[in-house]
């Protein structure tokens, strides 16, 4: 019997944390994040994404994705190419922890209301949610840097990034840039 809630024990405390990554570890391991994603993965810098808050498994299969060459990127290609499963599941986890930090981004009201419209047209809150604070391997908008939005839906749009099962390529297509101006805009503007 005690065998029994043994196991159950430490199948709960599995669940809870969604998998058997460890926190403290990837905090350690992300000493070498800090430099553009900042402390705690509160970036400063637009072109970098903001990972604190991000969904782990979304920043997982990012990581992965880095690693096997299915997103490129001169910079965190070479960063992810070293790292083991469980160093992915470790960094996944403790930037999920953390808390985001509110970006120092001021959109244009026109182009954010634009861009609300548009976002209501293309359906993004069906994959993104509600507050666009993603779910799974879709990941949180919320929060990020007008310059990587915008930059993202680009590279969706021209195909320079296409680790996404085809259904941002799809939605990226339909959209001008003056769009991609706009939502950016709208998104960047959601805390």
């Amino acid at each position: 019997m005690k065998l029994v809630h043994l196991l159950l024990a430490l199948l709960s405390m599995i669940s809870l944390n969604g998998s058997a990554a460890d926190i403290e570890a990837g905090k350690k391991k992300s000493e070498a994040c800090i430099a553009c994603h900042g402390a705690g993965g509160n970036s400063a810098v637009p072109m970098f994404p903001v990972l604190a808050g991000q969904n782990a498994r979304y920043l997982y299969l990012q990581l992965r994705d880095y690693k096997s060459g299915a997103r490129e990127n001169a910079m965190m290609s070479p960063m992810a190419a070293s790292l083991s499963k469980e160093d992915m599941q470790d960094l996944a986890a403790y930037f999920a922890d953390q808390k985001p930090v509110a970006i120092a981004f001021k959109a244009d009201p026109e182009r954010a209301k634009l861009g609300f419209v548009k976002s209501q047209e293309v359906l993004c809150a069906m994959c993104h949610l509600g507050g666009m604070k993603g779910q799974n391997e879709i990941p949180r908008l919320s929060g990020q840097h007008y310059d990587y939005i915008f930059k993202q839906l680009m590279d969706f749009k021209t195909r320079a990034r296409h680790n996404d099962a085809g259904n941002m390529t799809a939605v990226a297509k339909t959209l001008s840039d003056e769009d991609i101006v706009n939502l950016s805009h709208y998104i960047s503007n959601i805390n």
